[in-house]
């Protein structure tokens, strides 16, 4: 095992950088460096890196607050806030969202999402599938799990799947893992507990920085790999697996001191105090999750998933909104942006979504309770037809009024974004028999 040792650096994340720097162990979130090779060289080198970037809104956004506004609803529906106008004509949205109303020709909403059970649970949103169905054994993989099984790594020193979210107090809002697929294809989680299996022993980040010292620990862990290599427990895969153990691209993409300060300031300053009880829970506004999503796809990574805040608010629904959605607004806005500057806009879709909707009548609380009759989302990126609202609700903001859009059907856009048709692609489970990776197989046309 190898350690690093040395003074403690805070990152935007807060995760230490002595924490983070780990770089031994031949495993990265129980997808080991020689698994991640021998699928490589089993899927070959994709010609176009293409990537997700899923934020996932715990708890049910309000869409009639943020994405789908009522102004001539009654009192008791309409909520406190306005409409505003955004740079696409006939479109708009929430006043707490300006940022991104002023880049609406970028992105897409969909107001008339269906498909959702009304559970508090991540489950719909990672994987596509219902809570009911007919599950494998092992269950149902997440996205980026699928799309580690197909399509493997892009660089073999960065996961295909990455998983950014806080570890969240509610434990169904957390981020779902590889199903039936198993560990190795389960999300890569930074500062989770695979990060401790890796270290440099006794090399602290001041001899790190000398290549004479750091050469001789190497070699001094080489031979000693060389000898269990030599006694047959270990493959070639494994060997090879060396060569890339001491990459620096996967912490290089993690550390936003290597970004551009105008970029980052440009995201915002994390929160992890957004809702007054949300630090000792994992419901945080870390804005900074969003830029390193940018990096770290950029750097070669599928799938990236995040969460952010908390939107479960039974009550002091609008005084929550005002505290949380200008920031989701800021992020996301800085996000997308920073997609099209960089020419990732074709290659990485941005999708924006909660388990389910609220309801459209205030309670008595000033909040707004669980609605899975139907909810929105907003897309950008992927090379999509953006700049408009697919699908309405009736007056009230109760249910779809107009094209009806399903939960899968959007799971269906991304794959289809991704380059993999779910009308034809399965993955065997664990008794051999092929899973398509979701039931309803219409990819939305308003976005081709």
């Amino acid at each position: 095992m190898l350690t690093l040792t040395g003074q403690r650096l805070r990152l935007c994340d807060g995760v230490s950088r002595r924490s983070f720097l780990r770089i031994g162990g031949l495993a990265m979130g129980g997808m080991s460096l020689p698994q991640i090779l021998r699928a490589q060289e089993a899927a070959g080198e994709s010609s176009r890196h293409k990537a997700v970037i899923m934020i996932f809104l715990a708890g049910g956004p309000p869409h009639q607050d943020m994405l789908d506004l009522k102004p001539d609803a009654p009192s008791t529906v309409r909520g406190e806030f306005d409409p505003i106008d955004t740079n696409v004509s006939g479109i708009r949205i929430s006043e707490l969202m300006p940022r991104v109303a002023a880049m609406m020709d970028r992105f897409s909403i969909i107001r008339s999402l269906v498909g959702a059970q009304g559970r508090h649970d991540a489950f719909e949103c990672c994987t596509g599938h219902h809570f009911g169905s007919n599950q494998p054994q092992g269950g149902w993989p997440a996205m980026g799990s699928s799309l580690s099984r197909l399509m493997g790594p892009v660089d073999a020193s960065v996961p295909t799947y990455v998983d950014l979210s806080h570890k969240m107090a509610h434990d169904p809002w957390n981020i779902k893992g590889p199903g039936f697929l198993g560990m190795n294809h389960a999300p890569f989680r930074p500062d989770g507990e695979s990060m401790q299996n890796i270290t440099l022993r006794d090399i602290s980040q001041e001899r790190l920085a000398g290549r004479t010292s750091l050469l001789s620990e190497l070699d001094r862990f080489r031979r000693t790999v060389d000898r269990e290599l030599a006694s047959g427990l270990y493959d070639d895969f494994t060997e090879q697996a060396l060569g890339v153990l001491t990459s620096s691209k996967l912490v290089e993409a993690m550390n936003l001191e290597k970004e551009d300060p105008a970029v980052r300031a440009r995201y915002g300053k994390d929160n992890a105090d957004v809702l007054g009880y949300s630090h000792d829970k994992g419901y945080q506004a870390i804005m900074s999750r969003f830029l390193q999503a940018r990096r770290l796809v950029e750097a070669g990574a599928r799938c990236v998933t995040c969460s952010f805040a908390h939107f479960d608010w039974h009550g002091q629904n609008f005084g929550n909104a005002r505290k949380v959605v200008p920031l989701l607004d800021q992020g996301v806005a800085a996000l997308v942006e920073d997609l099209h500057e960089r020419g990732l806009d074709q290659d990485v879709t941005v999708l924006v979504w909660g388990e389910f909707g609220r309801t459209p009548k205030i309670n008595e609380r000033a909040g707004r309770d669980h609605w899975p009759k139907v909810h929105a989302a907003l897309l950008a990126g992927g090379g999509m037809t953006t700049g408009q609202v697919i699908g309405s609700t009736n007056r009230l903001a109760e249910e779809a009024s107009d094209r009806p859009i399903h939960m899968q059907d959007v799971f269906a856009t991304v794959y289809r974004n991704l380059g993999i048709n779910v009308a034809s692609t399965t993955i065997p489970d664990n008794n051999g028999r092929p899973q398509y990776l979701v039931e309803r197989h219409a990819a939305i046309p308003e976005l081709a």
